[in-house]
């Protein structure tokens, strides 16, 4: 198993922990973790666009012109796609861009993903993070004091000091266990996870 450093608020080292090497220190497969997070964006995407096709513009349905004699192309309705103002006839219409992969694949990014943060030593654990009020200044100076921007903070609950004094820094987020996902992980340079977070992830992940 692999020993990290428990650090406190203050940036200082406070005990060891050490971290299962079947979560920590998995191989990373690019095409794995490529897959899992193309499948997340793939999720994300609204599939709203839309248009109106010959039966959903308004107007008269009355033949503009007879079939025959006229010299001219046949006409039926106003509303027919070749006409300016008519419906679209190939237009997008709503639709879920949303797929999944196997739950074992998404599983193994995960792994490889935390594993690949721990490798390159962009990961930390902190015993706790107590903050007397919602404060942006307060978590700042926390992050500033680890010397870590550009950082996912993982917590293992629900505390709303710790997510509402975050909001308004641009290059922190801070996410619970349940909703630790791969793409995140991967989307900013340093990890930071609470003690107990850890404990909540092993279980995840372990089971």
């Amino acid at each position: 198993m692999a020993v990290v450093d428990v650090f406190n608020t203050n940036g200082e080292t406070v005990s060891q922990m050490e971290l299962p090497d079947e979560i920590f220190n998995v191989s990373v497969k690019p095409s794995v973790l490529h897959a899992v997070v193309t499948m997340q964006l793939a999720s994300r995407r609204s599939g709203t666009a839309s248009v109106k096709r010959r039966g959903d513009v308004k107007g008269s349905t009355r033949k503009l012109f007879r079939q025959k004699g006229t010299g001219r192309a046949r006409r039926g309705d106003i509303k027919s796609p070749l006409l300016r103002g008519g419906g679209v006839a190939f237009g997008p219409s709503p639709r879920s861009y949303a797929y999944k992969v196997p739950k074992k694949v998404r599983r193994l990014a995960l792994k490889m993903a935390l594993s690949s943060k721990l490798q390159e030593n962009e990961l930390v654990v902190l015993d706790r993070m107590e903050l007397e009020g919602i404060k942006t200044k307060a978590f700042a100076r926390v992050m500033d004091t680890l010397d870590r921007r550009n950082t996912l903070l993982i917590i293992g609950e629900k505390d709303e000091k710790i997510e509402l004094s975050s909001r308004n820094l641009p290059d922190i987020k801070v996410l619970r266990s349940e909703g630790l996902n791969v793409y995140d992980i991967l989307k900013y340079k340093n990890i930071v996870l609470l003690e107990p977070a850890v404990k909540a992830i092993e279980g995840r992940l372990s089971a």
